[in-house]
């Protein structure tokens, strides 16, 4: 079962309309904010995930919260044999600067980028060899749903690789984790993009967030198998690998 949800903005009104609104409001300020707090190490992260698509070559990937594509593009640079990534993501303002650096880096004609809700997704079944999602899955309205559409979309055998927050491991370490999320990043993180809410949102929904074995459960409930999950820097962030 999802655990409650947690909203932006208030406790009225859809999680999803009000993620829209927060991420189009942040846009301008999230990749320098997202590199700046992560010190560059999610770089590395979405580095040690993708190489799990590898074995399988897969040429059509579905990178649904796609955001600005980061993972798309750093998915593409990375020469696994990929000839088309479609991003997703419910926030314009975020898939326009996507567009903008995608046009910057020559990549324009590898990646689409498509405004859509994740729990229903525009595409046919079976249209995709795989799917990745970086630090998405925890902004989707109903999880179950959003999963289970996912698998819906991709191919039987194609492959689904999640990177999410999670809680760490070691007590010292979960301490300075908490420190760190609910002081200094929305200290930092209201000052700089300017909304008062988004940086306090994050580090409720990492809490709210099933990760570990309930994820697992989860990605099981929407049919996917073959699960592996794999541990970020002490337990931070954990990479979910699954098959249909």
């Amino acid at each position: 079962m999802d655990k409650k949800v947690v909203k932006p903005y208030s406790d009225e009104g859809e999680k999803k309309e009000q993620v829209e609104r927060m991420f189009d409001n942040i846009a301008h300020r999230y990749d320098f904010l997202n590199h700046f707090f992560s010190l560059g190490i999610d770089i590395r992260w979405r580095r040690k995930a993708l190489k799990l698509l590898k074995e399988s070559r897969p040429k059509r990937v579905l990178d649904v919260a796609t955001g600005t594509g980061d993972f798309a593009i750093q998915a593409i640079t990375m020469n696994m044999g990929i000839e088309k990534i479609t991003g997703v993501d419910i926030s314009n303002g975020m898939l326009e600067v996507g567009r903008n650096k995608i046009r910057s880096k020559g990549v324009s004609d590898a990646i689409e980028m498509v405004q859509a809700d994740a729990e229903a997704l525009p595409f046919g079944d079976s249209t995709y060899d795989a799917a990745i999602v970086a630090f998405g899955v925890r902004n989707f309205q109903n999880l179950s749903r959003g999963l289970a559409d996912i698998h819906r979309v991709l191919r039987n055998g194609g492959n689904l690789v999640v990177i999410e927050f999670s809680q760490p491991q070691s007590v010292f370490f979960k301490y300075l984790f908490r420190i760190y999320f609910h002081g200094i990043m929305p200290f930092i993180g209201k000052l700089i993009s300017k909304d008062e809410r988004a940086y306090t949102y994050l580090p409720e929904s990492v809490e709210s967030f099933p990760s570990g074995e309930a994820f697992i459960k989860l990605l099981q409930q929407a049919g996917f198998r073959e699960h592996k999950t794999i541990l970020l820097s002490g337990g931070i962030a954990s990479i979910y690998f699954a098959k249909k």
